[in-house]
């Protein structure tokens, strides 16, 4: 027999800020049942269950690690309810409906080698407090063996489109061309047959047989480069895309410039009429700035802190939302939306934002939508391999010397002004340009934020300063 919390302890799984992530060598049979047993247990806490819903992105592990979770729930005498591939945010949007929890088999955009379990309860997305509880459940389960193959029930992705084809009334994407970017994302066979049916024309871009962990956070010069061909050989009125799981999104303009998460964020509450939003500190300026909002909570770095901001607001305010700078957009209160009920989704979700941009769109052009808007521009990008204990130490000398951390970096001729330490190390310097350090919390990573006037100061002052975090590292 093995203990979930002696199988956890010594995997080299840990909870990051979107679920459990460890390289796929480490999710062995016997660590994905102890998470699962850990986790039905302590749901089986507070609600009454006999059925919990899985699914998985295209990863090539993803398929095995959920027929072990799936073995590991027939053990507790759970109903495994196996939806297959299929986004993050249409698993806990059904599972919700249902009052069931649900684990979704994810890595989302980390490298390849690597993979994760998102977990939700029956009213959405796991706490902090969750998460602590699932590592020190102590139970007890037998080896897993004769592990099942798993049918999938394709349900799950027709009830999430269901939910968007009834935001607006007609054909109302008549006479829009969108392009669909469709490489590996767990979505990609969803979102043409979406935007046909609304009226658009689309045509589907670079599936890839490969997995493509795209960062939304961090689009590669590439994907720019793509975006911008396509635009200009198909007429595309915008591009669509997300990240792996299909809960971050990725969308252009009708220029073929990826618009920034944060940004799309924003148009997407504005366009919603959000009276009180939750971000992460690492977003744009440009929200509060933009005076769109009654009251704009910042957070800590990840959804679960962008869902505990919610129900304080929602004590104040009718209509509550988050986003965070990766573009997932979180939903906290029920809405309508040109006459129809949409109901709350409190998890990142990439459907509803790029939908609403396409509703502002729709006698103003997305970039004219985004030169409204206050113009601060933001530009991140990471160094991977890079150890978090480096991280670490880095940031905790430039919390205490902020000013010597910065010329370090090369940046001169200005002065930190103020420091926030809420997520990471970010930095106001002296000229209004905005830098922020920050380990990741889901991968051995480096991120880096920068915000400034101007798009090339912002670029500029993340190559510089991953440049120079390199050389301090040796």
């Amino acid at each position: 027999m093995f203990c979930s919390s002696k199988v956890i302890a010594t995997s080299g799984v840990a909870f990051g800020t979107s679920g459990a992530r460890g390289l796929v060598t480490d999710f062995t049979p016997d660590v994905c049942a102890a998470f699962t047993h850990a986790f039905a247990t302590v749901m089986k806490g507070s609600f009454e269950f006999d059925r919990l819903a899985l699914a998985i992105d295209n990863r090539p592990s993803s398929y095995d690690m959920a027929m072990a979770c799936a073995r590991a729930l027939e053990q507790l005498g759970i109903e495994p309810v196996y939806y297959g591939v299929v986004p993050t945010p249409a698993l806990a949007y059904v599972a919700m409906e249902d009052r069931i929890p649900c684990i979704m088999v994810t890595g989302s955009h980390i490298p390849f080698d690597r993979n994760g379990l998102k977990f939700y309860r029956p009213d959405g997305e796991i706490s902090k407090q969750d998460e602590s509880d699932i590592l020190a459940a102590d139970v007890e389960f037998a080896a897993i063996s004769e592990i099942p193959s798993l049918s999938a029930d394709v349900s799950a992705g027709v009830r999430y489109v269901k939910r968007y084809q009834s935001l607006f009334d007609g054909q109302w994407l008549q006479g829009r061309k969108i392009g669909v970017y469709e490489h590996s994302s767990a979505g990609r066979d969803l979102y043409a047959t979406l935007f046909e049916e609304l009226g658009a024309e689309v045509v589907a871009l670079e599936r890839s047989n490969e997995f493509v962990p795209i960062d939304t956070e961090a689009v590669s010069d590439a994907d720019r480069e793509k975006a911008r061909g396509w635009v200009e050989q198909y007429g595309f009125d915008s591009i669509f895309s997300t990240d792996g799981d299909g809960d971050r999104p990725l969308i252009s303009d009708e220029k073929g410039e990826w618009l920034r998460g944060d940004i799309l964020g924003l148009l997407c509450a504005d366009a919603l009429n959000v009276k009180a939003l939750a971000v992460p500190v690492s977003c744009n300026t440009a929200i509060e700035k933009s005076e769109r909002f009654a009251k704009v909570a910042r957070t800590k770095i990840g959804s679960p802190y962008v869902i505990a901001a919610f129900p304080e607001l929602s004590e104040q305010f009718s209509s509550v939302a988050g986003f965070e700078a990766n573009g997932g957009f979180l939903l906290g209160s029920d809405m309508y939306v040109d006459g129809h009920e949409l109901k709350a989704l409190p998890t990142r979700d990439a459907l509803l934002p790029a939908l609403m941009l396409l509703a502002a769109s729709r006698s103003t052009p997305i970039s004219s939508l985004v030169e409204a808007l206050p113009q601060r521009f933001t530009h991140s990008d990471r160094i991977k391999e890079f150890a978090t204990e480096k991280s670490q130490q880095i940031l905790a000398e430039g919390a205490e010397a902020p000013q010597s951390l910065i010329e370090k970096l090369g940046i001169t001729e200005v002065s930190v002004t103020s420091v926030d330490i809420t997520d990471g190390l970010r930095m106001t310097l002296s000229n209004g340009c905005i830098v922020h350090l920050r380990p990741s919390g889901n991968a051995p990573e480096l991120r880096c934020y920068a915000e400034a006037d101007t798009f090339e100061q912002a670029r500029s002052y993340v190559d510089q300063s991953l440049k120079m975090v390199r050389k301090l590292a040796g």
